[in-house]
């Protein structure tokens, strides 16, 4: 019998974490994905126990502080979680001559590009958040030679808060919803993200010189959040389930602590030249997202 190959991944609780383990691995791989009670990202003794706990053929670390608001008034907690976890588990993974895949954000960036952002375009975050995960990819990519870097960008799934909940759910009680209409990315299904990084990473094990680097990956096309809401609310009404008008309004309308990209548009072609990863388009990954949280109406 072959012998298990074991992968690390932290966050496990969260949109994406619950997908990677979900995911369908082939047989032998065994994923760990310990709760935040036992995994810390802020907290180098709990990482450190839980990498000392099993000898690990790579990491994926999906763990983040999210809160983007928040962390404009808490620095240090976004900091520690979104940097110091990901230098930890760096220095880790090079010592133990492994790969780290660590997923970052559209939020490295400005907004201020024309088209779509390039890996290497200049990185300039607007606020605390995104400059948290700016020093995370800084450090993983200085820290771990063997790792990826992989920011995606407007992440949606069944699982915990995410945008096109909090649609649905508005729109069981509301006629009208106002949704910002001038910022632009690209709708992306945690799950299409998770076999994205499965890929990546089971190259990487089997691979010792397979890529590294910086990649993007979002679903195809990109929208404005209120064209977004309004193809969820389409799928959800055609499905037998809540749906609204939306009316478009502009970043100036809804204040938030946190300045936003106004573009977060991202390339994928370089992850689909050195990994032959594709991604789908963002209203056929948004169909059966709505579809698997209104399962009965959408079969009726």
């Amino acid at each position: 019998m072959a012998e298990a190959v074991h992968i690390l991944v932290t966050g496990g609780g969260g949109q994406l974490g619950l997908e990677l383990v979900a995911a369908d691995w082939p047989e032998g791989v065994v994923i760990h994905a310990p709760g935040r009670d036992a995994l810390d990202l802020s907290d180098p003794v709990s990482i450190r126990a839980v990498f000392a706990s099993q000898p690990f053929a790579a990491v994926i670390n999906s763990g983040a502080w999210t809160a983007v608001d928040k962390a404009e008034t808490e620095v240090a907690a976004a900091f520690a979680a979104n940097a110091l976890g990901p230098a930890v588990l760096a220095e880790l993974a090079h010592a133990a001559d492994i790969p780290l895949v660590q997923v970052s954000t559209d939020y490295v960036f400005d907004g201020s590009a024309a088209g779509a952002y390039q890996e290497g375009d200049p990185v300039a975050p607007l606020g605390v958040y995104g400059a948290s995960k700016l020093a995370g990819e800084l450090a993983v990519r200085t820290g771990a030679p063997r790792s990826v870097v992989l920011r995606t960008a407007w992440v949606l799934s069944p699982h915990r808060a995410n945008f096109l909940k909090t649609m649905l759910r508005l729109a069981a009680d509301r006629p009208t919803l106002r949704v910002v209409d001038d910022q632009y990315g690209c709708p992306t299904s945690a799950r299409d993200i998770a076999r994205a990084i499965r890929t990546v990473v089971l190259r990487m094990i089997a691979e010792p010189d397979s890529p590294t680097g910086i990649y993007h990956f979002v679903n195809e096309g990109r929208t404005s959040w209120a064209g977004l809401a309004r193809e969820i609310l389409r799928f959800s009404g055609e499905g037998g389930g809540p749906t609204a008008a939306v009316e478009g309004i502009t970043t100036a309308d809804y204040p938030t602590p946190a300045r936003r990209p106004a573009n977060s548009t991202l390339s994928t072609a370089k992850l689909a030249r050195d990994y032959g990863v594709v991604p789908r388009p963002w209203q056929e990954a948004v169909a059966e997202i709505v579809a698997e949280l209104h399962p009965e109406r959408s079969s009726a």
